[in-house]
């Protein structure tokens, strides 16, 4: 059992509290005074400790395009540069690429990913293997995957492990053809179970969609029935004022891409206006392909400026909302209620934050600094699952070196 004293502990309540927490095995045995005596004692030194980041949105693998395509926008980024590069693809490339992006997401403070992305069982394993947390769901579309393979990856991948699950999902309306988004939506109901998919990332695929369809892609699916059970919209930059109804409705997720969306010059997604109407709001990455980042202090803070910038008020958003949003909004969008919080009982996904930075300093507002000044420099320990994965710059029973090595020979192979 693992004793944590002396430092901020931010409660369930999100309010900053002195208290000491006790770790037993992978879940938060007590907060506050504990008859058992602990293995070992944290001193957090007036640090705070707090729940992890879950990363809502992203594709691990994609390691292999970081600063490999840059510069381009969407549809020329997937089609000239992305997808030709992805036909090379082999399983064992999975699994190494993704180990990369666990490092990264630890140094960040995240705990668990949601990870859209091919050869799940590579997924799996490396997740499982490093000891991190991972939601998958399915990049159905045109051209890879199918509904019974879906189902399967659901049926399967939902009792591998307590450190994975499944949810169903597809690429996006513009890669898949009406009968495959029907049979997700078969799916969906046979096993009452949200959906998430790429939705409204660019204007031009949803003027495509009305092309098309004659509605937006909120509308086209909630049409076909995929937003029954709720799920998420990876992106939601060009919603409508009905598309935002049909979020309300459904209890659909807005997953927010900030980084990633400007990159790609895709446009800035209308958080405070998804906030004012009470919408579910999750932050991603999205893959390091696009962003090229996998840092939640980054997407944190291009929220709040961009919102500010688009509603030329610099009181939009309220920073706090968009740290709740990185942590439990992010882990409840994924179904992990277990880990969202600091809580007797809740998983022990945790990390310490150090104020002793100099970009904490001095203390003022802690968690709006974390949101306005905070970097990964600021992430001192992230646990998952009760285990300490990384601590002061260091990796805990990993070779570091050697998954460099392996992804970059991966990524040799691809280009």
């Amino acid at each position: 059992m693992i004793k944590f004293t002396n430092g901020y502990i931010l409660s369930k309540d999100f309010e900053l509290i002195k208290d000491d927490v006790y770790v037993k095995g992978d879940s938060i045995y007590k907060i506050g005074k504990c008859d058992e005596k602990a293995d070992s004692v944290y001193n957090l030194n007036g640090n705070l400790l707090m729940p992890s980041f879950k990363n809502a949105h992203t594709h691990s693998a994609m390691t292999f395009g970081r600063s490999l395509a840059d510069d381009l926008p969407l549809q020329s980024w997937l089609s000239d540069e992305i997808f030709p590069r992805e036909a090379k693809l082999e399983s064992r490339d999975i699994y190494d690429l993704s180990m990369l992006a666990f490092l990264e997401y630890l140094t960040s403070g995240v705990s668990a990913c949601f990870d859209m992305y091919y050869h799940p069982d590579m997924m799996a394993k490396a997740s499982t293997d490093l000891g991190f947390r991972t939601v998958m769901t399915s990049g159905l579309n045109n051209f890879c995957e199918s509904i019974q393979s879906v189902e399967d990856y659901y049926k399967r991948y939902n009792s591998y492990s307590d450190l994975i699950s499944y949810k169903l999902g597809f690429h996006a309306e513009y890669t898949t053809d009406k009968k495959l988004i029907f049979g997700i939506s078969k799916l969906a109901e046979k096993y009452e179970a949200p959906v998430f998919l790429h939705a409204s990332e660019t204007k031009t695929e949803v003027e495509d969609c009305i092309k098309r369809y004659g509605k937006s892609p909120t509308l086209f699916l909630d049409e076909m029935g995929i937003f029954n059970y709720g799920g998420g919209a990876y992106h939601s930059v060009w919603v409508s004022d009905d598309d935002l109804e049909v979020y309300k409705k459904r209890g659909i997720w807005a997953i927010i891409n900030a980084g990633s969306n400007a990159k790609l010059a895709s446009g800035i997604a209308p958080v405070s206006k998804m906030l004012k109407k009470g919408i579910n709001i999750a932050i991603g990455t999205d893959g390091p392909s696009s962003n090229n980042a996998l840092d939640m202090f980054r997407e944190m803070y291009l929220i709040e400026a961009t919102q500010k910038l688009n509603d030329k008020d610099a009181a939009s958003t309220d920073p706090i909302e968009i740290l709740k949003a990185a942590t439990i909004g992010s882990a409840h969008c994924m179904g992990l209620y277990d880990c969202d919080t600091i809580a007797e009982g809740k998983k022990a996904d945790l990390i310490v934050i150090d104020l002793h930075k100099p970009s904490m300093q001095p203390i003022n507002n802690i968690l709006k600094n974390i949101v306005y000044s905070g970097s990964k420099d600021i992430v001192k320990m992230t646990m998952v699952n009760g285990r300490i994965l990384y601590e002061n710059g260091e990796f805990k029973g990993v070779d570091a070196e050697k998954i460099y090595y392996n992804a970059q020979k991966a990524t040799d192979r691809l280009k």
